[in-house]
């Protein structure tokens, strides 16, 4: 078993040693001829050595060197290239291994360090990557690192500047495309989702509930004020008018009284108001007689002259002492104006 794991080790430590060696060779065969007469192309710094010491940079368009003497030993291009970093698994805060698949951009902006001061300037840039990387995802948790997926390539541009410097690269830009979880924090994570939807599908459904439950409350309030007014309204009409037909039904007996007095006052009022009151007597003992119930009667209830002259009498009385109270009301009105009580 140890030597299984021996092996697998040594045939990736092989193969990253192809393929470096691979890119070396890649570089150095795509060197252009060393001739007197050279034009460099824009956007491409040629690197020239003298004797194998460093004597220039050829900038774009025709420059001119010594076949024997001078030689090319490094191209760099201006451009931003885009590398792929190779799949790479980190750990976060929380302990939830993450495989991560990112591109990194970069540009030269000095062609001396980039040629001088690393060997294999891409590879060492990817290699930077992949640790800045593994080192920013340690220090955040996994919902950290899904909310701010910005930020984190922000810190991992600013750490790999900090140290490529020295090599006179510059990273611009460095993209997450892709980050697969464990199938079983995925099913946990689904898990969390479907229970956040129903949280707030509950939450929403009892806020609704309320408002209906609210809405329903203030309708029947205002229904009942409403209704309230209503029958107040109605309660003042109709006291308002019953008022109204006692003062007509007043201003009616009002009006008869005085019309009564009036008749009196004039020749043979009075039989006619015996004549009356006797009708009146008779109509009422008929009423009577047509009930079968028991009823005391006066013992003189059948003398219709007596009765009447009864009821004038008490009419005769009542007269005199109602316009002797309103002499006496005159006078105390005729001293409290002139001031003499003697009068």
């Amino acid at each position: 078993m140890l030597r299984s794991v021996v092996n697998r080790n040594s045939v990736k430590l092989l193969k990253a040693t192809v393929e470096h060696a691979q890119l070396c060779v890649r570089n150095r065969s795509s060197l252009p001829l060393n001739t007197v007469i050279l034009f460099v192309p824009q956007q491409e710094a040629w690197v020239i050595e003298r004797f194998g010491k460093y004597k220039q940079i050829l900038q774009p368009g025709l420059n001119v060197i010594l076949p024997v003497v001078d030689s090319i030993k490094y191209v760099q291009s201006l451009k931003e290239i885009a590398i792929d970093v190779p799949h790479q698994a980190a750990i976060t805060s929380d302990n939830v291994t993450l495989t991560i698949d990112a591109v990194l951009y970069l540009r030269v902006f000095d062609p001396y360090k980039a040629s001088y001061g690393v060997e294999d300037p891409e590879y060492a840039i990817t290699q930077l990557a992949q640790t800045t990387m593994r080192s920013e995802i340690g220090k955040i948790a996994l919902d950290t690192v899904f909310r701010e997926r910005e930020s984190l390539n922000i810190a991992i541009v600013d750490s790999i500047n900090h140290a490529s410097n020295s090599w006179g690269i510059k990273c611009m830009r460095y993209e997450i495309r892709d980050m697969s979880l464990p199938p079983k924090v995925q099913e946990a994570m689904q898990m969390q989702v479907e229970a956040e939807r129903k949280k707030r599908a509950f939450i929403l459904e009892s806020e609704g509930k309320r408002e209906a439950d609210i809405n329903v409350a203030e309708g029947k309030k205002k229904a009942r004020i409403l209704n309230s007014e209503a029958f107040m309204t109605e309660q003042v009409n109709q006291a308002k008018g019953e008022a109204e037909a006692q003062i007509v039904k007043a201003q009616a007996r009002a009006t008869s009284i005085d019309l009564v007095a009036g008749a009196l006052q004039k020749e043979n009022g009075m039989n006619a108001v015996s004549m009356n009151v006797a009708e009146q007597y008779v109509d009422a003992f008929s009423n009577l007689a047509k009930e079968s119930n028991t009823v005391i009667l006066p013992a003189n209830s059948g003398d219709v002259s007596g009765m009447v002259t009864q009821a004038l009498t008490m009419y005769k009385t009542l007269s005199k002492t109602t316009n002797r109270e309103l002499d006496v009301k005159e006078i105390k009105e005729v001293q409290s104006v002139t001031g003499d009580e003697k009068l």
